[in-house]
């Protein structure tokens, strides 16, 4: 009789064949509630650690709140303010745009736009756009904001008056579609005048511009969006670096900078120059809890990467040929995400919202060696 060797069946039993089958189909429906859940863990964590000796924290002064209504217009500074999870209150809610292409326009495309100041009125219920009378021929330095144009337009504008004072359509912003609400010849003429080109001033539409690359719903575990940043929801810069660089360019022979030509919102003080670079989830809080006040955690997702911007010196308008450009390209070419920039600043990402002010600290809960900026425009 022959005997016949046993061989391992192919065939899969239907109950586990089916499990293959839709494994990808429930992956696909549970990957955000994973992800969530993935945030919440490490929400978890971070918030135990504060409840752990501190002494090996790092821990720094909050010094500078910084707010920019208008991209790549003149900011303010604040003492105290609201931390939204789309930025900080108020800050790049609005934008210009060109009048035939509907393209967001910045100071890399006409410096003249660091010299339209913004302000809120002293009861807070409108924005005040402060446009100098010289004209784009003129020299930068021409005009101000005493013998210019002061436009006001309401700092939290209803759905009712955007209905009735703008129109809603699409802009694009980084080679992206988002909607914006477009205002009139009222605002819109005076501008163009003065930048000597067309533009529209808009506030971000309803729908939710998404944050992409270190921010997407993938990397950080959670969908959240931004106004019109060019990335992420607020930037945070360090004192001690600006004033590392600085001295490189006064060895230079260069004159020294402030740290408004990065347009950071935070500012601190007190760690040791571009330490910084490794942050990785922070905390904002008042060691004296005054009124109650309760910390916010931020993650860091991202360096920021630099263009030229920082050549523009806010309050002349001019551009430097080289500087701090050549500088920072020297010695801050640090992520392997941005080859061919240098990265001053780090963009986070707020977990919650709530009030942030002066004279609070900035405590460092986690750090890591593998940031790597993802492309997000």
């Amino acid at each position: 009789m022959e005997i016949k060797p046993l061989l391992p069946s192919t065939s899969l039993p239907i109950g586990l064949a089916a499990l293959v089958l839709f494994l990808p189909i429930l992956a696909h429906f549970l990957a955000p509630q994973l992800r969530k859940l993935k945030s919440d863990i490490l929400l978890l964590y971070d918030n135990a650690i504060l409840h752990l000796d501190r002494k090996d924290h790092q821990t720094y002064d909050i010094v500078g709140l910084r707010v920019y209504p208008i991209k790549s217009c003149r900011g303010f500074t604040v003492s105290k303010t609201t931390v939204r999870l789309h930025g900080l209150d108020l800050d790049r809610q609005w934008m210009f745009v060109d009048a035939e292409t509907n393209k967001f326009v910045t100071i890399r495309h006409n410096p003249r736009m660091t010299l339209i100041n913004t302000a809120i009125s002293d009861d807070g219920q409108n924005l005040l756009i402060s446009v100098p009378a010289g004209a784009a021929k003129d020299d930068c330095n021409a005009g101000g904001a005493d013998d210019g144009t002061v436009i006001k337009i309401p700092a939290r504008p209803t759905a009712e008056w955007l209905k009735q004072n703008t129109t809603l359509g699409n802009v694009e912003i980084w080679g992206l579609q988002t909607d914006g609400h477009i205002y009139g010849p009222e605002v819109n003429e005076v501008v163009s005048r003065f930048l000597d080109q067309a533009v529209y001033l808009v506030y971000k539409g309803p729908t939710p511009r998404n944050l992409r690359g270190n921010g997407n719903e993938a990397n950080l575990g959670r969908l959240q969006s931004t106004y019109f940043p060019d990335q992420m929801p607020i930037l945070i810069a360090s004192e001690s670096s600006i004033a590392e660089l600085n001295s490189r360019l006064v060895k230079k022979g260069e004159n020294t900078l402030t740290i408004e030509r990065f347009r950071p919102n935070i500012i601190i003080q007190g760690n040791a120059p571009w330490s910084e670079d490794k942050w990785k989830t922070v905390r904002l809080s008042d060691p004296n809890k005054k009124n109650g006040q309760k910390s916010i955690v931020a993650d860091i997702v991202s360096r920021c990467g630099r263009c030229l911007v920082p050549n523009v010196e806010p309050n002349t308008g001019q551009r430097h040929k080289t500087e701090p450009w050549n500088t920072l390209y020297s010695y801050r070419r640090v992520d392997e995400g941005y080859k061919t920039k240098p990265c001053v600043g780090m963009l986070s990402c707020p977990r919650r919202e709530g009030e942030v002010e002066v004279g609070m600290k900035l405590e460092v809960l986690r750090q890591t060696d593998s940031h790597r900026a993802i492309a997000g425009f």
